[in-house]
């Protein structure tokens, strides 16, 4: 470590997020937090960026996330502060997403005492974290906020909270540049191991109906290029979850789209009829399965995820890999690539597949009233970004026609609400993904319903100028739960 100089808490903790290589922070103040924003008037790198409900903060920091593959970061003050932010905490949680959440505390002395605007944010927030830290040592901020980054980046991504005492922010510290990460209780298995990468490679080898189901791993991971290196390698068909989308371009032969409650036909039926499935980063969600019992009856599976405990979570797999998603293709493709297979063994299996595309495309009729089919705008709005859009949702039958009718064919192009499903996430993560990337033309499509949520961050869009393209499609319901009712 080089020591620099000495310096407030709250100095040291701006100090540390820039030296991490954070440049943008979403947040809102309030009294504790003041010496944390009195702070960032001296930040030569750091841009804060006031939204207007803490909500749209943790929403904002999670587009940002997803939209780069950096951390994100939000900011909220203490009590309703904190409270306020807990719903995107919890969002990034169930979609693992880096994330850290910096909250601010009342004062050391006056915790458990229910003080005003108190509120125990960790114990909150216990079940929706990847880790948390209450600092009551400013010694200890710069230190903990290089970890936050560490833990919420690495192994399965997910959000991190550090709550912060306003003593701790005025304490005075001796900042010093950390060295390299070391937590002993905390090492993520990045690399699968060699035998069960044979053992998978060899079932590969043998099938005869193989079906690829990627998952949000490999776009966490970086996984593209290699997922498509495997699938052409063996001809496999992919199909891929809510959470992948863009993972593999849809426009390829092999694509079968997203499979699933809201997928494709051709995609779950090829994971019913299918004698093996290749899941690399996916996790068996109730959404793709269904009926467990009921869910592909013939097929072998091989399960790659890089948190050990999905492996076996809802389905047992005959070849469990524990590993990071792009690892696990790079491995797969390395092994295969050395195995005699012939292109004759899966070709009926494509023909079959190419057929049913062809029989079950998606499809939609105009409404009797002449107004606009929602998804003729998707289709349009697909169109006329040529594929090429960063695409924002809110959540509700708009997101699923998203799914359907957008044509994603890369990675971190697609950026919404999977486990949590959380209404009013759209505009805020649209302004988070178009301020971290400037030069994407960034689109949200959303609902009424969803959009009345979170309206007021149309003021930090034009606060900061952040030209996000908003589509509100409007039926004046709750259009997925009317859908549900009827």
């Amino acid at each position: 470590m080089t020591p620099e100089k000495r310096m407030r808490g709250a100095q040291a903790l701006v100090q540390a997020l820039e030296n991490e290589g954070v440049d943008t922070i979403f947040g809102f103040p309030g009294g504790v937090a003041i010496p944390f924003y009195d702070a960032l008037y001296d930040a030569k790198k750091l841009r804060h960026v006031l939204v207007r409900h803490e909500q749209g903060a943790a929403h904002a920091a999670d587009g940002y996330a997803r939209a780069t593959g950096r951390v994100g970061v939000c900011t909220a003050t203490s009590g309703p502060g904190a409270t306020n932010l807990t719903t995107g905490i919890a969002n990034a949680y169930l979609d693992s997403i880096p994330m850290v959440a910096i909250t601010w505390q009342v004062r050391s002395d006056l915790i458990g005492t229910d003080a005003f605007q108190e509120a125990d944010v960790t114990g909150i927030t216990l079940p929706i974290v990847k880790h948390s830290y209450l600092v009551k040592n400013a010694a200890d901020l710069p230190q903990v906020l290089h970890e936050a980054v560490y833990i919420a980046s690495t192994g399965r991504p997910g959000p991190v909270v550090i709550d912060v005492p306003v003593d701790t922010a005025l304490g005075e510290v001796e900042y010093s540049t950390p060295g390299k990460i070391d937590l002993p209780g905390y090492k993520p298995t990045m690399q699968p191991h060699i035998k069960q990468i044979k053992a998978a490679a060899k079932l590969i080898n043998e099938a005869e109906r193989p079906v690829l189901y990627i998952g949000g791993g490999a776009i966490a991971s970086g996984a593209a290029a290699q997922i498509l290196q495997l699938a052409e390698l063996r001809r496999l068909p992919v199909a891929t979850t809510f959470m992948g989308l863009g993972s593999f371009p849809e426009t390829h032969e092999l694509s079968m789209g997203m499979l699933g409650m809201h997928g494709t036909v051709t995609a779950n039926y090829a994971l019913h009829e299918c004698d093996l499935i290749i899941a690399i980063g996916a996790r068996f969600d109730d959404r793709v399965t269904g009926k467990l019992s009921a869910f592909a009856p013939h097929a072998k599976v091989i399960h790659a995820d890089i948190d050990p405990a999905e492996v076996g979570k809802n389905i047992v797999p005959l070849v469990p890999i524990v590993g990071d998603a792009k690892s696990v293709a790079a491995g797969l493709v390395k092994e295969l690539d050395g195995l005699e297979w012939s292109p004759e063994r899966s070709a009926e299996w494509l023909a079959r597949i190419a057929d049913r595309k062809e029989t079950y495309p998606m499809h939609y009729e105009d409404p009797a009233d002449g107004s606009l089919a929602p998804q003729f705008v998707i289709e349009e709005i697909d169109r006329l970004t040529n594929h090429d859009a960063v695409v924002c949702t809110d959540v509700g039958q708009h997101q699923m026609w998203t799914t359907q009718y957008y044509t994603f064919t890369k990675p971190r192009q697609w950026i919404s609400s999977g486990g949590l499903g959380t209404m009013g996430f759209g505009l805020p993560a649209a302004i988070g993904a178009k301020v971290a990337r400037p030069e994407a033309t960034v689109v949200n499509i959303c609902g009424d319903g969803g959009f009345q949520m979170t309206m007021q961050e149309m003021a930090t869009a034009v606060n900061y100028d952040v030209p996000v393209v908003t589509c509100i499609l409007n039926n004046k319901y709750l259009g997925m739960v009317r859908q549900w009712q009827d």
